[in-house]
């Protein structure tokens, strides 16, 4: 990555003690929510060579995996890049209407380019919504604002996405799991929660009806194969019969014990999902 102007008329710098990129402090591409399509361009999506592209991306496939898009910046990402943090989240109750337009014309974009990506880079299986919703405390709004701010063109996107036969997995940062309801509701699949949110009732409560991908504890810790193989028997037998329960990645400085930890997760996962097939009990 590096400094400049995306296409969307904002400008990025690289932050070295945040390992990432920001919107260069000081610089606002819409000063005026009401006025912002006179302020920020829609990308023109004619001017990608989407087919020159795709054929150097698609001849790296793996068949034998699925294919993902990672779609980005989503909605209320895009405003607050747009505007200073405060004024976005302002003119919410100030500006409603024209908050509104705006979601609509980043949605129109993104079901646009969504349908470039389905064409030319045929086969994607799913993909990745990234909208970060939530501070380490908290959501950024209330459920009723959320309900009327953030869901409309959300769900707008992920209809379309269904409607294309794809999978949604959300990357949503923060402490966001108050909006689960309205996640489930919008038909998402499969959530990756950050580690500050409440897995356990997460899990209880909602594993049966979406996807989520839980941590398995002390994995990157574990100084032998046989500790790492217990922590995993311990998760598959807590969490599986839960629902859709997905484990996160299993990183150790060792690489055997890594690989000790994704040898017993395939066992004891495929030995549940046989008995619970057969209709057989958990422990049997």
């Amino acid at each position: 990555e590096k400094d400049g102007r995306d296409w969307w008329g904002t400008e990025w710098v690289w932050v070295e003690v945040a390992g990432g990129m920001m919107v260069k402090p000081g610089f606002v591409t819409v000063h005026d929510i009401t006025s912002w399509r006179e302020e920020m361009p829609v990308p023109d999506l004619s001017k990608v060579d989407f087919e020159g592209d795709a054929k150097l991306q698609t001849a790296r496939y793996d068949n034998d995996r699925m294919h993902v898009f990672h779609l980005t910046e989503g909605l209320f990402e895009r405003l607050h890049e747009a505007m200073p943090f405060d004024e976005a989240l302002l003119a919410f109750y100030e500006e409603p209407e024209a908050v509104q337009d705006f979601f609509t014309a980043v949605a129109d974009f993104k079901i646009e380019l969504l349908k470039k990506v389905f064409h030319y880079y045929d086969p994607i299986d799913y993909i990745i919504y990234g909208d970060d919703w939530g501070t380490q405390r908290a959501g950024f709004f209330s459920n009723e604002m959320f309900r009327d701010a953030i869901m409309p063109q959300t769900k707008r996107i992920w209809d379309f996405v269904h409607s294309q036969g794809k999978f949604i997995e959300l990357h949503s940062c923060g402490l966001t799991q108050q909006y689960i309801e309205e996640v489930i509701e919008m038909g998402c699949d499969a959530w990756t929660p950050q580690e500050i949110n409440d897995f356990d009732m997460l899990t209880e409560k909602y594993g049966s009806q979406i996807a989520l991908t839980v941590p398995i504890a002390g994995i990157d810790k574990a100084e032998s194969e046989d500790e790492a193989r217990q922590l995993v028997r311990g998760f598959v037998d807590k969490y599986a019969p839960r629902g859709r329960i997905i484990a996160g990645f299993m990183m150790n400085k060792n690489p055997a014990i890594s690989a000790a930890a994704d040898d017993e997760l395939y066992k004891c996962s495929s030995a549940f999902y046989e008995k619970m097939r057969a209709g057989l009990p958990a422990g049997t």
